[in-house]
């Protein structure tokens, strides 16, 4: 379990967040290391720094490598080192932006997202221009659920920084509020601007996941298809690819990949994909096989406590179908009390359902669906939920908005929206 933990493979570039995007997009280094061996980076800057112990700027270099491998290999342990290095470099040099907008980028990685945005704002009155203080501030505004906020935000990293970070965050900003037509323009506009083979690769993989959103499978594998062109070892294209084919029918190569990807990238989004495809295979011994992802993403969720992640979000959407449902609960509100994102909203209605207290879970699954975002998964909470509380017109339409977006949104829950819509004929 630990090798599996620690272990994962390299997705380098610039300013890339998670493609996966289990729960929206959260602040990356948009700038630290690019291309390259970020193993071998981070050992000569050690070098460098034992060297030069005072080297402020080097410091900060250090931790914001070590934030990044913690995200590219799911090992939340880096964080730690992450956070060392970074206060090193605060106390060579007090306010030196480079430190502070590393510090917000961890704060955004551990889910911290109000310190994340107080060091983002810190960063940028010492440089208005730093890229990466840019991208965090759009990041924590959104994982807040401070959509207008995170839309200024964006437009004013457009104006000040325009390039791949700012450009895919923008996009995400637009997305959260309906409009999958710019999104996607300005995607294709990153992409365009795109000349590392990691840029290539992330943006063509955030262009997969927004096709993959709208239930177009063909040009989600087209783009995930280019993305590996670029970087065949790029964990979050694999992770979509393999999405993308599940909900086309092709479980068994669906199993294959994600089966590759869980190995070297275990993080709870994927561990519950690879879970429901066995359960939705139904094979001999397929149920243990399922429990053991779980079982992993309970493992995964305890490492990232003891290293400061706020992991409660992900404890609610994993432990509500996969887990202890009470444990779901507490988590949600928890997170609500620190946080109103639609992703937080819809995971304390499925909490408050699973629980049996659909009233209340009604006015989150709306609260959830309510920017206009285009999210099946949450047009099938929101519809369960419409149908326990004996909301059946509203219940069956949600339902079939979810089915008609995107038919293949999850491995058992679109089998069981298709139930639930048929019960309520």
């Amino acid at each position: 379990m630990a090798t599996a933990l620690t272990g994962g493979a390299m997705a380098l570039g610039t300013g890339r967040a998670p493609a996966s995007r289990p729960t929206a997009a959260v602040a990356v280094d948009p700038g630290v290391l690019s291309g390259g061996n970020l193993d071998a980076s981070i050992a000569a800057l050690q070098a460098h720094l034992r060297a030069q112990p005072r080297d402020s700027g080097g410091w900060a270099t250090l931790g914001l490598a070590y934030d990044e491998q913690a995200r590219t290999k799911g090992d939340p342990s880096r964080y730690k080192q992450a956070d060392g290095a970074l206060r090193r470099s605060l106390a060579l040099a007090p306010d030196n932006d480079q430190a502070l907008a590393g510090c917000a980028a961890l704060a955004a990685a551990r889910h911290d997202f109000q310190h994340a945005l107080s060091y983002a704002d810190r960063a940028l009155r010492q440089n208005p221009y730093s890229e990466r203080a840019l991208s965090s501030r759009v990041d924590a505004l959104v994982e807040l659920g401070r959509y207008s906020e995170a839309a200024e935000a964006a437009e004013t990293a457009d104006a000040r920084k325009p390039g791949v970070p700012v450009f895919t965050r923008y996009a995400y900003v637009h997305e959260l509020r309906g409009d999958v037509t710019t999104a996607r323009r300005v995607l294709k506009q990153a992409l365009s601007a795109a000349t590392s083979p990691g840029d290539t690769a992330y943006v063509a993989a955030q262009l997969g996941l927004l096709a993959w959103n709208q239930g177009d499978y063909k040009s989600a594998l087209t783009s995930y298809a280019r993305a590996l062109a670029a970087d065949d070892d790029y964990l979050p294209a694999l992770e979509g690819r393999a999405r993308a084919q599940a909900a086309t029918g092709d479980r068994d190569t669906a199993i294959k990949g994600m089966e590759a990807v869980v190995s070297r990238y275990p993080l709870p989004r994927p561990l519950v994909e690879l879970g429901e495809l066995y359960e939705a295979r139904g094979a001999a011994g397929d149920r243990a096989k399922a429990q053991r992802q779980y079982a992993l993403v309970d493992a995964w969720i305890a490492l990232a406590r003891a290293n400061g992640v706020d992991a409660d979000l992900d404890t609610a959407m994993a432990a509500a179908d996969h887990g202890d449902r009470a444990a779901a609960l507490r988590a949600a509100r928890a997170e609500w009390t620190r946080r109103h994102s639609v992703h937080t909203a819809d995971a304390l209605a499925w909490a408050l359902h699973v629980n049996g207290r659909d009233g209340e879970a009604l006015p989150y699954a709306r609260t959830a669906t309510a920017t206009g975002y285009r999210n099946a998964a949450f047009l099938y909470h929101r519809g369960v939920i419409e149908l326990a509380t004996g909301h059946r017109t509203a219940g069956r339409a949600s339902l079939t908005s979810a089915l008609k977006l995107n038919p293949g949104f999850s491995p058992l829950g679109a089998t069981r929206a298709r139930k639930a819509l048929e019960g309520a004929q």
